[in-house]
């Protein structure tokens, strides 16, 4: 079977043309793969219809297709916008029927869902989530998003975990306005790649190592996974993204989530399962792409 997977990203579609017997017993192999910048909704979908065509005149014709987008989107299926991006930031795709694009251009079956529950589905299959039933997995860059798995399967509900929106206690003196167009100071506000960006006036990846950047950025992030560990009772939390992916920021992280908890979850009392708690996802940046590729498999026949 051939996969099609885009990981639509608010910087960049990340393409992905896949080889798969239709199981999830083994990782899909990975074909072709490339990427084409996010501009306007026009351009970056024809440029990742285009790409994906080229590949697929090389290897055969696309069986099942799967992405994960940047959101907010639509996800269910009985709902008429499914597939559809709905009130994101990111300016100009708002109302972009992303999985209708595709599902038209291929003539094919197309499984969609948000960017950071693809990875989470695919971290669950051949990840850090491999043999766990309950996980976060949250995405640190162009925005903060999180996917959750919650007894064994995706959360879902009136829409989909919006785990980069929720408000966090600031910390004292700190008077940074946030960048959030809709919420101003929530962790996305606080703690994404532009947030960063914002704050110290240069790009987070040209900060040093021991910029005091990053002992702000592990706090508010700590701040943030602590909430989330109280609400939905992970057993893991999978840091990735830009920002996320950036070395020494999950063990950082991780302590700082147990000194946050205040000793009041009893398993996170112990330091060494304190310092695992937060880590980097086993596929590190494919982990969306191979995650898109894992929501096409649930579309194969039993």
């Amino acid at each position: 079977m051939i996969i099609a997977a885009i990981e639509a990203g608010g910087t960049k579609f990340v393409c992905g043309l896949f080889m798969s017997d239709c199981s999830t017993r083994g990782k899909p192999v990975l074909l072709e793969r490339g990427a084409v910048p996010t501009t306007t909704p026009e351009a970056t979908l024809a440029a990742a219809r285009d790409f994906l065509a080229r590949a697929a005149e090389a290897h055969g014709r696309i069986d099942y297709f799967g992405i994960g987008c940047f959101g907010p989107v639509e996800v269910h299926l009985n709902n008429p916008a499914w597939g559809h991006i709905t009130s994101t930031p990111k300016p100009l795709w708002s109302g972009t029927d992303v999985a209708g694009y595709f599902r038209a251009a291929f003539d094919v079956a197309v499984a969609f869902d948000t960017d950071v529950n693809a990875a989470a589905y695919g971290e669950f299959l051949w990840g850090e989530g491999r043999g766990l039933r309950d996980f976060v997995y949250v995405t640190v860059g162009t925005g903060i998003g999180g996917g959750v798995f919650s007894g064994g399967e995706l959360l879902h509900g009136m829409t989909h975990p919006e785990l980069g929106h929720i408000k966090v206690a600031r910390l004292e003196s700190d008077d940074f306005p946030g960048s959030c167009p809709f919420h101003r100071d929530c962790i996305e506000g606080m703690a994404s790649g532009p947030a960063l960006a914002l704050r110290w006036s240069c790009p987070p990846q040209s900060l040093d190592p021991d910029h005091q950047a990053w002992g702000l950025e592990a706090r508010y992030l700590a701040r943030a996974f602590a909430a989330y560990t109280l609400v939905l009772s992970p057993e893991r939390i999978l840091m990735g993204g830009g920002v996320g992916l950036r070395p020494g920021l999950a063990e950082r992280v991780s302590l700082l989530v147990g000194e946050e908890l205040a000793s009041y979850i009893q398993p996170l009392t112990n330091p060494e399962t304190v310092a695992g708690f937060v880590r980097r996802p086993a596929l590190g940046s494919d982990a969306g792409l191979f995650g898109a590729a894992a929501l096409a498999l649930r579309l194969c026949p039993d």
